[in-house]
């Protein structure tokens, strides 16, 4: 697996207290298959993933999976950096606020009155999106804090 992610399945293991040896034992499979998931050989299946997310109690564990092996999953769904509980919020909040503040919802609004969006539209619907996407990747990340604290 490409990227930071290739030990995610170790270090989740791991923040969760457990062995290998004990890892392999609750999910129904083999110390051989954790050691290659975890060594990048293999990639696991996504039944084990969810199986993993339940027993390391890692939520973030199956966003960064599905962002690594599906390409539709990660053009959708925007990449959940790790944060603290407060850095989290904080992200999200402040989001939040400049959307308000921006009148962004007005706008879209606006945009949207009449169903259709024309080639004059466009960039700002475009923009309010983006906008939209960054609270969305916030309020995951804060989630996944959820998890750490």
């Amino acid at each position: 697996m490409p990227g930071d992610y290739r030990n995610i399945y170790k270090t989740c293991r791991k923040a969760a207290g457990l062995t290998q040896e004990a890892a392999a034992e609750r999910l129904g499979i083999s110390v051989e298959s954790v050691r290659a998931y975890e060594s990048g050989q293999r990639v696991p299946p996504n039944e084990v993933v969810e199986l993993m997310v339940i027993l390391y109690n890692a939520q973030h564990l199956a966003y960064q999976h599905l962002r690594e092996t599906n390409a539709l999953y990660s053009s959708v769904v925007p990449e959940i950096r790790p944060r603290s509980v407060l850095e989290a919020s904080a992200k999200l909040t402040n989001r939040i606020f400049r959307f308000a503040e921006s009148h962004a919802d007005r706008r879209l609004l606006r945009i949207a009155e009449d169903n259709v969006i024309d080639t004059q539209e466009r960039p700002e619907f475009d923009a309010i999106l983006e906008d939209l996407q960054e609270i969305v990747e916030a309020a995951l990340e804060l989630r996944c804090a959820r998890e750490s604290s």
